[in-house]
């Protein structure tokens, strides 16, 4: 195989696939549309059938018609044999026999009108009932769809949330450091102020009972009390 014959190949190859990937994602609107395409050609099979059934009530009454034209003219022979006039007899005769041949063949065409109203409403009940549970199934294969795509863009939304909450976890970690490292800068800030003052010098001194402290009521009274 030649390389043009392979690329000719390849790109057949390459626009089936593309048309079935079309095909699927389309699937159900195909499937629907096939189902209006056979709901038309339902109806039209039906009105055929209605002009069928129409010509066959047609040839009953023709069949009838001459049934009547066969029963009459053979009163009219018998008559006419009775009168003794047989050439007139034999000329209604003739005409009875056109009539019976005519009726041969409406009957036959009546055979034929009758057994294609039977074929036709047996091809359209069993149509009826493939169209109902297309129509069945479609609404199921709808129904699914909608749940698919539902659970999906539901999916995508708590992927794009979880996502989300990762970073604004992340944020906040970051806020707490920074707000943390600021308080420490300002406790050492602090310390380093009361060191340089010798507030904290005084501070450990009162704690350990060294220099001056403070009078309490007591001390008060008991001054008070030496002075009397």
């Amino acid at each position: 195989m030649g390389i043009l014959s392979k690329l000719f190949t390849a790109v057949r190859g390459g626009a089936r696939e593309a048309g079935e990937a079309v095909v699927d994602m389309n699937a159900i609107r195909i499937f629907e549309q096939e189902i209006v395409d056979a709901r038309n050609a339902l109806d039209k099979a039906k009105r055929s059938l209605t002009e069928v059934m129409a010509n066959e009530m047609q040839t009953k009454r023709k069949i009838s018609a001459l049934n009547e034209s066969i029963a009459e003219h053979e009163g009219y022979a018998a008559q006419a044999l009775e009168k003794g006039n047989e050439p007139l007899a034999l000329e209604i005769a003739e005409k009875i026999a056109e009539f019976e041949n005519e009726k041969e063949e409406q009957e036959a065409i009546l055979g034929n009108f009758t057994a294609s109203v039977a074929q036709l409403k047996s091809q359209i009940k069993e149509a009826e009932k493939t169209i109902k549970e297309n129509q069945r199934q479609l609404s199921i294969v709808k129904t699914t769809d909608s749940v698919q795509k539902a659970t999906m863009a539901v999916n995508t939304t708590l992927s794009n949330n979880s996502s989300s909450m990762s970073s604004a976890k992340a944020s906040l970690e970051r806020i707490k450091k920074r707000q943390q490292d600021q308080a420490d800068q300002l406790k050492a800030a602090q310390e380093l102020h009361d060191e340089s003052s010798g507030v904290n010098l005084k501070s450990k001194m009162e704690e350990a009972g060294i220099g001056g402290s403070k009078s309490s009521g007591s001390d008060v009274l008991a001054r008070l009390k030496s002075k009397q």
